[in-house]
């Protein structure tokens, strides 16, 4: 339950405080008897303390003080020692120790005080009493910092690669008891506080110290454990208010509520055998076929663990190596698809815990399947409670307007050369590496990223420090993470989603490259659906539109995305964008993935497009399910798209040279480039022992005889190994069904070839 929606009652206690009734709880009878009565100080013995200043008073009471542990809490003077506290609606409050128990004055406005006559300053605990209840509790503001000065460097410096352990709140032991230490970067408040559930959200109870010149904010809160509820309100410059969930909260409420959690993983992780495993190859050189996941809509209704249950089984089941997931990080509008991320560093609480997500990804990896998870580092929404102007003034997003003002999508951007807000972000991937295994960061909207113009008209954008357009901050701070993520993080590859000509976007950082494992091809999707969209008889006019992807293929290490952007917001799922009958989309949407698998190149299949999923995708139903299921009358012309899936990716695993040299010219040969008029394209893909697999693509409805194809002299015969015709998927079944021998008659520039029929709308696959 949010702020906005707790009631507050008119007598709170503290969370985990043991309310009782009247006279006192038996904790604190236990320690009333066990101090012995001549000791006893009754509260009348007790002198008043000396008074706070009119201004310190106020600036505590109103949230801006940023040393409360100065008037807080218990210190030696002359003539005793002095214990304050801040208790709101408490009647009364005694101060408990061995050989002590004394009642302090009520100054007003919830401030207790009063002058014990000691020495020094004792191991005390608080006894205080509401309407009707009383809770012994350790005062707060008898602890240390919390937090260290190593972790203070390292966050001043921006360089504090595991801030999550640093800031947020932190369940631990600190000083032999046990609580949660909070801490906030909010460097132009004048104070901050942290309320929640255990104060009844009365922000006035707990207020928090600053660390000095970090911009940190830090309180130790005894008593508080696992599922406590919290935010800080902050005392902007202007002294208004305004109260904000934890930036680095590692759980949420479930939205619309939002309040961050307090947490700490227990999870006991069983994939070490893959973790060991993962990055023997290099991403370009291993096998890395992908079925991107919107994890709320795959299943809808399915948590973490339900999903646990489900999806490995049909991934591994597809041939897929990796699952990529839409953004799970929390968000606040479903709408969106987790692409307006509010908590950088919780996973959604949509469909469980942190812990249950962990238990997720641990049983996809047990499954031998690899995980991606989208990130998104470009913007952020301007909810009131979230980062928009934390702590009163710009602060994650840039102070020029032209700079933090997204034009698509009505966000901000990030201030990349902020140095802690570079080491939030850059931290946060190494967190998603780290404490959840995934295997792989997609970095969504890079180009939004690299270009202070990104659509943007004249007068709208501020041009760089030499008048050009590039975004330098953004690209050094890209540069850093990926090269802080490939140091941390063995065996984890990161990807980007950029759809320009920006060079050495998967170039190593000391190269000068923004240091990317691979970049999705959007110039290649873009083309080949365009191709493919045409009628047949108009293709031959945009035969180009399927060779120029090879004209650049080396210049990065590449993805090929068939993505959920290609299949919403009326553009249609892939089978629906192809010409013709129904039989002629399923046979084009086969060949075309055929034509896709071979092609140099990793492969990202969106959800749904692999049983031709005809209807467009939503979040708020997922995949027609219903398409495969054996009671409906057309199921088979689905199961059969399904069945080819899977052989796709069955027979890519078993041929090296679909993936080995996947980013060297050596590994493709064009053997037709050039047939426009037949609607034909041939090429060889080469493994690293120089074996081959020729793949022909026939993009027209007729059947072609006798069609001869020029292959590398060697070989004697060339085997069928797959046909997206074959009747299993609902083709013609025009197969071969014997190895053909290669014919030593020229063709195609090369010494021997074959002669083929070729099936309508559809990719053979042929090895010697």
């Amino acid at each position: 339950m949010s702020a906005a929606r707790q009631p507050s009652p008119p007598s709170p206690v503290a969370k985990g405080d043991a309310p009782a009734k009247k006279p006192r709880t038996p904790r604190a009878r236990k320690a009333a008897s066990a101090a012995p009565a001549s000791a006893a100080a009754p509260a009348h013995r007790v002198r008043p303390a000396p008074p706070l200043h009119a201004d310190e008073r106020a600036r505590l009471l109103e949230g801006r003080h940023h040393d409360p542990h100065a008037v807080l809490g218990a210190r030696v003077l002359r003539g005793g020692v002095a214990v304050r506290t801040l208790r709101p609606h408490a009647t009364s409050v005694t101060v408990i120790a061995k050989g002590l128990r004394t009642g302090l004055h009520h100054e007003g406005d919830g401030l207790f005080s009063g002058l014990l006559p000691l020495t020094e300053v004792p191991d005390y605990r608080l006894l205080v009493a509401y309407d009707g209840h009383e809770s012994e509790v350790h005062d707060p503001y008898r602890f240390l910092p919390a937090l260290g000065d190593l972790d203070l460097h390292l966050i001043t410096e921006g360089r504090h690669e595991e801030l999550w352990t640093a800031l947020g709140a932190r369940p631990m032991e600190h000083q032999g008891v046990a609580g949660t230490r909070f801490t906030v970067w909010a460097p132009n408040a004048q104070g901050v506080r942290v309320t929640g559930d255990f104060s009844y959200w009365d922000p006035a109870a707990h207020p928090m110290r600053s660390l000095g010149s970090s911009g940190v904010w830090e309180l130790f809160l005894p008593g508080i454990g696992e599922g406590a509820l919290y935010k800080f309100d902050i005392t902007r410059p202007d002294g208004s208010h305004t109260v904000r969930a934890d930036p680095m909260a590692r759980r949420t409420e479930v939205p619309p509520a939002t309040a961050s959690v307090v947490t700490s993983s227990t999870y006991a992780w069983q994939d070490a055998e893959w973790m060991a495993g993962r990055g023997k190859l290099p991403p370009h050189q291993a096998p890395f076929s992908v079925y991107e996941v919107h994890l709320a809509s795959w299943r809808p209704g399915l948590g973490y663990r339900e999903l646990a249950e489900q999806l490995p089984a049909y991934v591994k089941g597809l041939g897929f190596t990796h699952v990529e997931l839409m953004p799970v990080a929390e968000h606040p509008f479903g709408g969106s698809w987790g692409y307006q991320v509010t908590g950088f560093y919780a996973p959604t609480s949509r469909m469980g815990s942190p812990d249950d997500f962990r238990f997720l990804v641990d049983s996809l990896h047990r499954a031998g399947i690899g995980v991606i998870v989208d990130w998104v580092p470009a913007h952020f929404p301007r909810d009131e409670w979230a980062l928009a102007e934390f702590d009163g003034r710009p602060l994650y997003e840039h102070p020029d307007p032209r700079r933090s003002a997204h034009p698509d999508w009505g966000t901000l951007e990030f201030d990349y050369g902020r140095t802690e807000v570079r080491n939030f972000l850059v931290a946060n991937a190494v967190y998603w590496a780290q404490e959840f295994h995934v295997d792989g960061i997609r970095v969504d909207a890079v180009a939004s990223m690299l270009y202070l113009d990104y659509s943007r008209n004249e007068g709208e954008w501020a041009p760089n420090e030499q008048g050009g357009r590039e975004n330098w901050d953004a690209v050094r701070f890209l540069q850093e993470m990926n090269a802080t993520v490939y140091r941390r993080c063995p065996g984890v590859v990161t990807i980007a989603e950029e759809s320009t000509a920006w060079d050495g976007v998967t170039r190593p950082t000391d190269s000068g490259g923004l240091g990317f494992g691979l970049k999705w091809n959007m110039g290649w999707m873009h083309d080949t659906l365009r191709y493919v969209g045409k009628e047949p008889v108009h293709r031959k006019y945009h035969h180009h539109d399927m060779t120029f992807g090879m004209v650049y293929a080396y210049s990065e290490n590449y993805v090929l995305p068939i993505s959920h952007d290609e299949v919403v917001h009326g553009k249609g799922a892939l089978v629906s964008k192809m010409p013709g009958d129904w039989w002629q989309q399923r046979a084009c949407h086969r060949a075309y993935l055929g034509f896709m698998w071979a092609h140099p190149g990793k492969q990202l299949l969106f959800m749904g497009q692999e049983f031709a999923q005809g209807a467009e995708w939503s979040e708020a139903h997922g995949p027609d399910w219903w398409l495969v299921d054996p009671a409906y009358s057309a199921a088979g012309d689905h199961r059969g798209v399904q069945e080819l899936v899977a052989d796709l990716n069955r027979t890519y695993l078993d041929a090296p040279s679909l993936w080995e040299r996947d980013s060297v010219p050596d590994g493709f040969a064009w053997v037709a480039s050039d047939a426009s008029d037949d609607n034909v394209f041939a090429f060889l893909r080469y493994a690293a022992d120089g074996s081959p697999l020729l793949a022909v693509s026939n993009f027209s409805p007729v059947v072609r005889h006798d069609y001869r194809i020029g292959v590398p002299d060697g070989p004697r015969a060339w085997r069928e190994v797959l046909n997206t015709d074959d009747e299993r998927y609902g083709g013609s079944g025009i197969r071969h069904a014997r190895p053909l021998p290669a014919l030593p008659e020229p063709s195609h520039g090369r010494a021997a070839s074959l002669r083929l029929t070729l099936p309508p709308l559809a990719t053979v696959w042929l090895r010697p």
